[in-house]
């Protein structure tokens, strides 16, 4: 089966379950496995945000999606050269990754020939279920299933773990402006063992008010910029350490704010969303996990003034 993945994480899956070698082309965000990265590039961004500050991605994606222009160009040379039985897509987010206008588009230009399977995660049950469904769809139900019950049981192991208490827990999506964490993350604080505020799981990410932050007043503050790295995310932190009222926030004043590397493992909904709930467990219950063992340059805790 000849495969075009439109989903960085769907893209993950596939190599996962042995048929990464069926997939002709993929987005320039599928960067993992690494032999995902030499594949041909049927999706491009329209802008280079890697050039670009929180605020003016943020005013630079409003722009387009207002005037209908295209986030995403689609490359219709490799996308015929591909000439795929199956497109991997998404219906989670027309920000985050190619959305329906792309998947039309390439349907269109191949003539209706091609099956689209569109993955709409709301939640971590949601993910697994992808896995499955994706194997089944690549006739690799076996795998998918072995490797789902793996997962299962790094979730179990983290959520079956007794914990001594359960601190107010807040993901930040997006810095300037503020968005809060939504879909599966308020599920993994909870599995956690934290109390997630100010959105509840399924949720899609929104804009908050400062107000809404120091009214919750969270004893940690975990930032997940959507694609950030911790480099970048603290790089955008700058701006919004300088602002009073963060300043008045308890998480800020006792030095329990975060970066964590969210293009890794928290803003694709794939395999690597469990080692993100690992990652959170060694935040929130920091002596509890003291021996779980995540990813080097996958957290960092960002020193208080």
């Amino acid at each position: 089966m000849k495969l075009v993945s439109f989903l960085p994480s769907a893209t993950e899956i596939l190599y996962e379950l042995g048929v990464g070698d069926d997939v002709l082309a993929v987005t320039h965000e599928c960067n993992y496995p690494v032999e995902a990265k030499s594949k041909p590039k049927v999706i491009h961004s329209s802008f280079d945000p890697q050039k670009m500050s929180s605020q003016e991605i943020d005013k630079k994606v409003v722009e387009l999606v207002s005037s209908g222009q295209d986030i995403y160009i689609l490359d219709e040379q490799v996308l015929k050269k591909a000439d795929p039985d199956l497109i991997v897509a998404q219906g989670i987010c027309e920000v985050c990754s190619p959305y329906t206008r792309e998947i039309d588009k390439a349907v269109s230009i191949l003539g209706g020939k091609p099956e689209v399977l569109v993955l709409d995660p709301k939640n971590l049950d949601d993910i697994l279920q992808n896995i499955i469904t994706v194997g089944e769809k690549v006739d690799r139900q076996d795998k998918a299933h072995d490797f789902v019950l793996k997962l299962q049981k790094r979730i179990s192991n983290i959520r079956d773990t007794s914990k001594i208490s359960r601190p107010k827990v807040l993901c930040i999506e997006w810095l300037d402006p503020l968005f809060s964490a939504g879909h599966w993350v308020p599920q993994m604080v909870d599995i956690v063992g934290g109390i997630n505020g100010i959105s509840s799981t399924g949720d899609k990410s929104r804009k908050m008010q400062i107000d809404e932050i120091t009214q919750f007043d969270p004893d940690i503050i975990i930032l997940m910029p959507c694609g950030f790295d911790v480099s970048r995310t603290i790089l955008e932190y700058e701006k919004l350490s300088e602002d009073k009222q963060w300043k008045k926030i308890k998480a800020v004043n006792r030095g329990e704010v975060y970066a964590v590397n969210a293009n890794e493992y928290f803003s694709k909904p794939g395999p690597r969303t469990v080692t993100g709930l690992e990652i959170l467990a060694k935040i929130i219950h920091p002596d509890t996990f003291r021996n779980l063992q995540v990813p080097k340059q996958s957290i960092q805790k960002i020193d208080s003034e």
